[in-house]
């Protein structure tokens, strides 16, 4: 890590464990992103970590976007996830796809305060992602499309959405292109918001779409090729997943360390137990091999290498360790673990979805698998 990265490390570190955190519980509850706590991500530039400074952005790198997932996540995985939808999908996105005139029109606003959302998946193209069926189809100037997402993060407090749909059903995943949907746009609904399990301040909605009426100049790179586009963001999306796996687990680990330095049983802290020490030193030894896949699939891809392997493996470790970590800390917390009034209850709960989305564990599996195989 360079000096930046250290700096601009502690510093997301601090605004999470001050700003943060003594709202995680309220926001578990109520199930909402505070609009304030929003604003303050875009004043912190936490919104547009890779956006060039000439679009109003942060100019950072990757890396750091990686690492401001992470130390959120620490403290509230869920409003991690709106970094880093924004951060590693919708802004990566348009980095390597959008038009001169694109970028113009879009990275200002998602640097100053426009939420992105990024709508691929469907309720029959889920790991299959490409048997979408949302169609877009040309009139004039303008395709049309119909269809209904599922399962799309941030869709309720975003702006600008991109909106994954085939022109030509007969074409396979030749057919799919990606669109650049407005909230506003006639023919373009946010639907139901789901109610979930954990990183409950995250919002999870249904998308609609009726005869949405979107200018061919809003076609993200070329028709025919938004399956380049979502394979290539959900591969850099994979490490930030991880990255926030990463963080919820050191989360827990912090829990776990300072609840045992402080109960005491039979007239000893159970920190002086050695069964409980095993258990911490076997907590935070995955938790590294965890934090060193990420960070090195994050060094594979910035050295312009292929990285989809060490994407997959990061993820997929660092979701196991993850969930593994937090169930040990509710257990090493006991009964109080298993109650709301700790916070080692909520990101247990919060550790499940990272083997589900941005690709299964058993996906990860298998691009693993084909990387061994050739």
């Amino acid at each position: 890590m360079s000096d930046d990265d250290v700096l601009f490390q502690a510093t997301v570190r601090k605004f999470a464990r001050d700003e943060i955190a003594p709202r995680a519980r309220q926001m578990d509850e109520s199930v909402e992103l505070p609009a304030d706590l929003l604003r303050q991500l875009f004043e912190l530039g936490l919104m547009s970590i890779e956006i060039p400074e000439q679009y109003g952005g942060q100019g950072g790198t990757f890396f750091q976007a990686v690492l401001a997932v992470e130390e959120i996540a620490a403290v509230e995985p869920g409003a991690a996830v709106v970094v880093d939808v924004q951060n590693t999908l919708v802004i990566n996105a348009l980095l390597r796809w959008a038009s001169e005139d694109q970028k113009q029109r879009f990275l200002p606003r998602l640097a100053q305060d426009t939420v992105g959302a990024y709508a691929l998946s469907e309720a029959g193209a889920g790991s299959d992602a490409f048997a979408l069926t949302t169609r877009a189809v040309e009139d004039g100037g303008d395709y049309l499309l119909t269809g209904r997402k599922l399962w799309i993060s941030n869709a309720l407090e975003a702006g600008l959405f991109l909106v994954f749909a085939t022109v030509d059903p007969a074409a396979g995943y030749k057919g799919i292109t990606c669109f650049l949907v407005e909230r506003g746009t006639p023919g373009f609904a946010v639907g139901r918001k789901e109610d979930k399990l954990g990183i409950r301040s995250s919002s999870t909605c249904e998308l609609v779409l009726d005869n949405c009426c979107v200018p061919k100049s809003n076609i993200l790179g070329e028709i025919g090729k938004g399956y380049r586009i979502a394979i290539e963001t959900l591969n850099e999306g994979r490490i930030a997943i991880g990255g926030q796996m990463v963080g919820l687990a050191k989360g827990a680990l912090g829990h776990a360390v300072a609840y045992a330095k402080q109960r005491k049983q039979f007239g000893r802290q159970i920190a002086d137990f050695q069964g409980v020490q095993f258990q911490l030193a076997d907590m935070a030894t995955h938790l590294e091999a965890a934090k060193l896949l990420v960070y090195n699939a994050v060094a594979v891809r910035e050295q312009g290498r292929p990285f989809a392997a060490e994407a997959a493996m990061a993820k997929y470790f660092s979701s196991v360790v993850a969930e593994e970590v937090a169930s040990m800390a509710v257990e090493i917390l006991g009964g109080v673990g298993f109650t709301k009034d700790y916070p080692v209850e909520k990101l247990y709960r919060d550790a499940k979805i990272g083997r589900i989305y941005e690709g299964t564990s058993n996906m990860q599996r298998i691009t693993i698998a084909k990387h061994l195989l050739g």
